[in-house]
């Protein structure tokens, strides 16, 4: 398997806001688990007029700290790379106390997901931004200069947030320093996933911010070690099946030896975004023109 060279290095206090780098702080959010490492990491952009990205969960606490911290400042906008229960319900309170518009690609793009505490914390179906962006754009905050880079896969609605600049790029969940993301189909897409990490390889970032973990400071080494592995796991899945056939759920094991309980959830559902990949691209087929559901069970 490619070993992807994470970082899991990250000092901080919650409750506190980080200066990390001239322009850019962060707010890390009481809600550490299995898929968001420490917590979802908020992050605000520019000093005087600012953004924040990424407000987090549902929690006051987190919220106050952030309005308290930002005192005196202005909070001209909400940007939100998805809408994961761990991403984007805090723009709501943060709204009533800023009166900020909110910012983002668009609503999640398949209802259907609902809060599974087997694979991630969830879907904020209620999220919808009062600016809908697309990829290419430019917008200032205060004297600094964003570039939407739309980035789906891990959602289909995902957008990282650079600043041309100075080089950095907040890449949410597409780009984590601690794992790999997770792919949730049927909005989750490993095609479109793969797609948008060789468009991250095309331009010449300095270092990626992601919601969960610390920095990236050597992020196209790092994209190119995330696709290898993904191909190396898209191959292993062909292995296991020329072997005999088997579930979703016999599979686990052999891909994922030791995997924490916690997470298995996630690698079944990883599994299924790989096998959607492989029938699209003619590797793979359901026999007698089956669902895939149904020929590689789904047990979560």
């Amino acid at each position: 398997m490619a070993q992807i060279p994470f970082v899991r290095d990250h000092h901080f206090e919650y409750g506190q806001i980080e200066v990390l780098a001239p322009g850019i702080r962060r707010l890390t959010a009481r809600n550490p688990s299995a898929f968001t490492y420490h917590g979802t990491g908020t992050y605000i952009i520019g000093t005087g007029t600012v953004a924040v990205i990424d407000p987090g969960p549902d929690d006051p606490t987190h919220l106050d700290a952030l309005i308290r911290g930002l005192e005196g400042e202005h909070i001209s906008h909400i940007l939100v790379t998805h809408c994961h229960l761990d991403h984007s319900p805090g723009a709501r309170a943060l709204q009533v106390a800023c009166d900020a518009p909110t910012y983002a690609f668009g609503p999640h793009g398949a209802t259907s997901e609902q809060r599974d505490a087997d694979s991630e914390e969830g879907v904020d179906v209620d999220f919808d931004p009062d600016v809908r962006l697309v990829h290419g754009q430019h917008f200032a905050v205060g004297k600094m200069e964003v570039e939407c880079i739309h980035t789906p896969g891990h959602t289909s609605n995902h957008m990282c947030f650079a600043l041309p600049a100075s080089g950095d790029v907040f890449s949410g969940d597409h780009v984590m320093a601690w794992s790999t993301s997770v792919i949730i189909p049927p909005d989750g897409n490993m095609s479109d996933y793969l797609d948008s990490l060789r468009l991250m390889l095309e331009r010449n970032d300095k270092c990626y911010w992601p919601t969960h973990g610390p920095a990236l400071r050597t992020p196209a080494a790092y994209v190119e070690a995330l696709i290898a592995h993904r191909h190396q796991r898209i191959n292993d899945i062909l292995k296991l099946l020329a072997e005999t056939p088997m579930q979703i759920s016999q599979m686990v094991d052999p891909l994922y030896p030791g995997l924490d309980p916690r997470l298995i959830g996630g690698a079944r559902l990883s599994i299924l975004a790989s096998l959607r990949y492989l029938m699209a691209n003619g590797a793979i087929e359901a026999s007698d023109g089956s669902p895939l559901k149904r020929i590689y069970q789904l047990s979560v």
